[in-house]
């Protein structure tokens, strides 16, 4: 039997290989080195959004260097204290799969699993105790990241094993190139329906009023807003999530035969694989729409759910118009 498991990791953008280099440096004083650990699929900018904010800051940005392990190796070969300070990596990130970024340029996307192996097997070799300076920072701008501890303390460990080093990253979600705040970190809030199967705004909407009773919002406008309208509004962000499963049986006639969505859902159940892979994403099954395809002995179990993701920015408490200042010392970001 072979099982086949995807997923589309996304971060939220609104609107260098430049190989080694670097954009130029400001003579005597080191520059925050930030690391572009990804590129754009369709029309999401995140990574864009996110190399115009930087070069802005002046820092210095290097682009197409993608993996852990890649990380690792530009910073033995160009790493210097002299040019460079807190190093700052921005990859996708979200609450189901954790980091899009890989352990290496042909490993696997990394989960706490997947680094501990990397490190068995040589493939990531953490910095050494003194190659850094003290007290520098490494600032991790992924989705929701900060909330997953173990895996902080994970990458931290897949690093560097120098114990004065520090990670960082926010439990909110970083929005790069919003329409009043270049960079500014938002609270989400996620409703769920089978793919096309949309029960109708009324209903999200009082699924959100039930899910989220603290939260003050007219939730059937805000399931309608896909932007900001004015500064610090709710607004919703829809995306899929798929799964997909091949199983192949020895003869064709061993297949299940499937006629309702509630079927299709029973013969998951019964499976202890499948049941953990949902319970990964946190999602009920039932907000999935479960297809079935069989060809030769080959059965193909399909599944697609669309996520509500409502974010809400967070703004100065002493002023309720403008955002509130990206500050890793503060309660929405973990340090390990």
């Amino acid at each position: 039997m072979k099982k086949l498991f995807i997923l589309v990791l996304l971060c939220f953008s609104v609107s260098a290989f430049a190989g080694t280099e670097t954009t130029q440096l400001e003579v005597g004083k080191p520059q925050p080195l930030v690391f572009i650990a990804g590129f754009d699929e369709g029309d999401n900018t995140y990574y864009t959004n996110a190399k115009k904010y930087f070069d802005n800051e002046n820092y210095q940005v290097v682009e197409k260097v993608f993996s852990l392990a890649e990380i690792l190796t530009w910073l033995r070969l160009h790493y210097d204290s002299k040019l460079y300070s807190d190093i700052h990596i921005v990859s996708h990130s979200n609450p189901w799969r954790g980091l899009s970024m890989k352990t290496s340029e042909t490993g696997e996307r990394i989960t706490e699993t997947n680094l501990a192996e990397a490190l068995q097997n040589k493939e990531i070799v953490p910095l050494a105790e003194n190659f850094l300076p003290k007290g520098l920072k490494i600032i991790f701008h992924s989705c929701g990241l900060g909330k997953n501890k173990t895996l902080l303390i994970s990458l931290k460990k897949a690093f560097t094993h120098d114990a004065t080093l520090h990670i960082y990253a926010s439990e909110l979600f970083n929005v790069f190139g919003g329409k009043y705040a270049e960079h500014y970190l938002a609270k989400t809030y996620y409703g769920y329906y089978p793919t096309a199967h949309s029960p109708g705004p009324r209903m999200l909407a009082s699924e959100f009023k039930q899910k989220y009773p603290t939260v003050k919002a007219d939730w059937e406008t805000v399931l309608k807003t896909r932007a900001e309208q004015l500064p610090g509004e709710l607004h919703t962000y829809r995306f899929n999530i798929p799964v997909e499963w091949e199983f192949e049986f020895e003869e064709a006639s061993d297949i299940p035969n499937f006629s309702t969505k509630q079927q299709i859902m029973d013969w998951i159940s019964e499976n202890e694989d499948l049941v953990n892979a949902i319970m990964e994403f946190n999602i009920p099954i039932e907000k999935f729409r479960w297809l079935t395809k069989i060809r030769g002995n080959t059965l193909t179990i399909k599944g697609k759910t669309t996520v509500l993701c409502v974010m809400q920015p967070v703004m100065k408490s002493n002023n309720k118009t403008e955002y509130s200042p990206i500050d890793i010392h503060t309660e929405s970001y973990t340090k390990v």
